[in-house]
């Protein structure tokens, strides 16, 4: 072996012997952390506590008692009416020369509303009264020939024929005085019939004509609106029982009214299938005639069972709901039927006693079969 190759030997031999020793020291290192990791877990773990023993699962109960009914609010949408709306118009056609009230306004019973041009009528009254006046003059002439007539025939100086000639022409004087009369009273007709006057107490509705409009017989002037009683008309369905519309009230606008059953129509709406149900209020302040009313009318079904809150009903198999209560501290179901339900509660019987203890809340962290320790929900 030359000189160069010892040389290059020996520096292989170096860097090998080199690297087993790095190789050495790091495998060393990796020991000691290992082993000094080992220790403190150890140490850790023998500072935690061991667990205790879990505790029983609370859960607050309520009793259970039957009843024997259940009371049911129904609604039932109405509208408010006036007792009686009409429209006022004139048996007679003329011009209309007077209207003294306007929409809304209150009026009286037989206060004047309007009234149409009599010029005419009172013509033809001042004509009747002269022909009355003229009658009546010839009508005591005619008495006075008939009297003389029958004094010369008693005494044989005048004939049966002049008689009877005055006799006829009084009693034809007598017929006209009464024609006259007669057409005198039609034309006091026809001048009380061109004045309106409110028939009842109640508010003008809508004005349809303005002074001086020709009318023709009957055309509308104004509506009239009774405001004395408010009703209500509700539509009911049949069989509902009469004596729970006793003290009930009436919602408009979210103001309650007291109302009273008037009667009932004796027909049935053809469409709603309903019988219409008239209801009055009494109130100082009625509310605006259209609007919608809403009757609320409790009534008692029979029925055996107890209310539940709807949160402690549960989904069970097959669609059938089930809650679940406690007996002898161990947790069951029990199928129950909805019999009736509200907003936040049903009514419901089902395979539990009476007096069962029925898990109120906490319901999702038990399952039946389970041992738990009760409160009373109310505490």
């Amino acid at each position: 072996m030359s000189g160069s190759q010892k040389a290059g030997f020996t520096a292989r031999m170096a860097r090998w012997a080199l690297s087993s020793t790095l190789t050495l020291i790091v495998l060393a290192g990796a020991v000691v952390a290992v082993m000094s990791g080992a220790t403190a877990l150890a140490n850790r773990s023998a500072d935690v506590p061991e667990p205790e023993a879990a505790a029983m699962t609370r859960v607050a109960v309520e009793m259970l008692k039957r009843q024997d009914s259940y009371r049911v609010a129904r609604k039932f949408v109405g509208q408010v009416e006036a007792r009686t709306t009409v429209g006022l118009s004139f048996e007679l056609s003329g011009r209309l020369v007077s209207l003294k009230v306007d929409e809304g306004e209150e009026v009286a019973a037989g206060q004047v509303l309007a009234s149409l041009d009599t010029a005419l009528l009172k013509a033809e009254e001042t004509r009747q009264k002269a022909a009355r006046a003229a009658t009546l003059t010839q009508l005591d002439l005619a008495e006075t020939r008939l009297v003389r007539a029958e004094a010369l025939r008693s005494e044989g100086f005048a004939s049966v024929e002049t008689l009877d000639q005055a006799l006829a022409t009084r009693n034809e004087l007598q017929s006209r005085l009464a024609e006259i009369d007669a057409s005198l009273q039609s034309v006091a007709i026809n001048l009380e019939k061109s004045v309106m006057r409110a028939p009842f107490q109640g508010r003008v509705g809508a004005q349809f004509v303005d002074e001086g409009t020709a009318l023709t017989a009957g055309q509308t002037v104004a509506s009239l609106i009774e405001t004395g009683v408010v009703e209500v008309r509700v539509g009911l369905p049949l069989g509902l029982d009469r004596a729970s519309l006793d003290g009930v009230e009436v919602d408009v606008g979210g103001v309650a009214y007291p109302a009273t059953l008037i009667q009932f129509r004796p027909d049935i709406d053809p469409l709603t299938r309903t019988q219409t149900a008239l209801f009055a209020i009494e109130t100082e302040t009625p509310p605006v005639f259209g609007q919608t009313a809403t009757l609320r009318v409790v009534t008692d079904v029979d029925a055996s069972g107890v209310w539940i809150g709807l949160d402690a009903l549960q989904e069970g198999a097959g669609g059938v709901w089930t809650m679940l209560v406690v007996e002898d501290s161990v947790v069951k179901p029990a199928t129950v039927e909805v019999l009736h339900a509200e907003e936040s509660r049903v009514f419901v019987r089902g395979s539990f006693k009476d007096g069962a203890l029925m898990i109120r809340s906490g319901a999702h962290r038990v399952v039946p079969g389970q041992v738990v320790d009760t409160i009373s929900a109310e505490g």
